[in-house]
């Protein structure tokens, strides 16, 4: 009895240093790509008075990118990839973190239209393997403890742990495999422990050096009224809409990736960015900052800019990713949809401040409900940004949003089963 107590001690005491250590690791990565994207375009542009060096820049690093993965390989890998190599093979190559780490980092300091999370949560998940194999203790639930730092990395880019926590316990590839050794129990209880540690390291060098990450702002307030609740249809397929020309947008540039050689098609992605964020930077970066300023000024803005910023946001997340310049998607199309909603709502009232965050929420779950396909983790992924008063219309358009997708696809695989059978 007091050998289990003394490892259930050792466990937790182990668990919270886990996650000091990993958050930590994520202020240090957030804190560096602020202060390089501000030297890159702040502090150079001022010194030179013109953007051209800044794009000399970007296309260099993008040419060390397409060196870098030519020589060591296709790194940083998406959140998909990484979760289905933890959950799966319950493995994670550690050997290439410093190219992950490299590769993760240049994207986001050219502007890249990308978010962190995906190689964070590589970075983490490497460094959790790491620690497993280096460290007797942890051997057994190496695999346990790398799901811990994946949801604590999420919740803590998210702002929302049971978001974190729903998407790595909820993964497809996941679904019905238990890690040996720690029961589902004990890993929550772990998540916990390890996501408090985490965000405690965080808060405090918040507070002694400066946020590391502006992060998304909120909506304050969103009134429901009657008009509203008579557009949902519309905010849900204006969701699916956007959904499915990201999709397009990833076959698409995929397609044409693949015919451009490598390192010239990353140092051609590092040039398209330098120019975009230059001439265009309201379409570019993951979407935060960009996000705060549109909130702030947005009737300044025709409802067809709006649009159109929506619309080559999701295309330009779809460019980054299949060109080279790679990252998360999440907090761009974030981004877009909220351009979506604010662009609707000119569009169709008068006034459109009492009704934009609720479109914008709206279309944004339904978009992430068709792309998740689990709306609960949908809407706690929401609420980074939009009221909690509304988390009933956010969830009802994500479960549409989830279910409508999941009929086409199964319509989709059937279609394409027919067809095999008949030919």
């Amino acid at each position: 009895m007091k050998e289990k107590a003394g490892n259930t001690i050792k466990l937790v005491i182990f668990t919270a240093i886990l996650g000091a250590f990993a958050g930590a690791v994520i202020w240090v990565f957030l804190k560096g790509v602020a202060l390089g994207a501000d030297l890159l375009w702040n502090e150079l542009w001022q010194i030179t008075g013109i953007p051209y060096p800044a794009i000399a820049v970007c296309a260099l690093l993008g040419l060390i990118c397409g060196v870098i993965r030519k020589r060591f390989g296709d790194y940083p890998e998406e959140l998909p990839v990484v979760m289905k190599k933890i959950k799966k093979d319950k493995y994670y190559d550690y050997k290439p973190m410093a190219v992950i780490l490299v590769m993760a980092f240049i994207p986001l300091i050219i502007g890249s239209s990308v978010g962190p999370e995906a190689g964070l949560t590589g970075i983490i998940a490497a460094l959790c393997y790491w620690v497993g194999d280096n460290v007797s203790f942890a051997k057994n639930d190496t695999a346990s403890f790398s799901e811990i730092g994946e949801a604590l990395t999420l919740g803590q880019l998210f702002h929302s742990p049971l978001f974190g926590i729903l998407a790595v316990e909820e993964s497809e590839e996941g679904e019905g495999i238990k890690a040996p050794g720690m029961s589902k129990g004990s890993k929550l209880l772990l998540y916990g422990i390890s996501t408090a540690s985490g965000f405690l390291v965080i808060e405090v060098l918040n507070s002694l050096f400066g946020e590391a990450m502006e992060g998304f702002p909120s909506f304050e307030e969103a009134t429901v009224q009657r008009a509203d609740y008579l557009m949902l249809i519309v905010y849900i397929i204006t969701g699916l809409v956007l959904y499915h020309l990201f999709e397009l947008s990833e076959k698409l540039t995929g397609e044409m990736g693949k015919r451009i050689p490598p390192v010239l098609r990353e140092t051609l992605c590092g040039i398209v960015i330098g120019v975009a964020v230059a001439f265009f930077p309201m379409v570019m970066f993951s979407g935060e900052e960009q996000m705060s300023k549109l909130m702030g000024s947005y009737m300044l803005y025709a409802w067809p800019v709006l649009m159109g910023i929506a619309l080559l946001k999701v295309f330009m997340t779809a460019f980054c990713i299949n060109f080279g310049m790679k990252g998360g998607h999440f907090f761009p199309l974030i981004y877009a949809s909220t351009c979506m909603g604010y662009a609707i709502s000119f569009l169709v009232f008068k006034d459109p401040a009492p009704h934009a965050a609720f479109a914008a929420a709206s279309i944004t779950a339904a978009l992430f409900g068709a792309q998740l396909k689990k709306p609960f983790a949908a809407a706690l992924l929401l609420l980074l940004c939009f009221p909690v008063r509304i988390l009933f219309w956010i969830f009802l358009c994500a479960v549409i949003g989830a279910q409508i997708a999941q009929t086409a696809q199964a319509a989709r695989a059937e279609r394409i089963k027919n067809t095999e059978a008949d030919t």
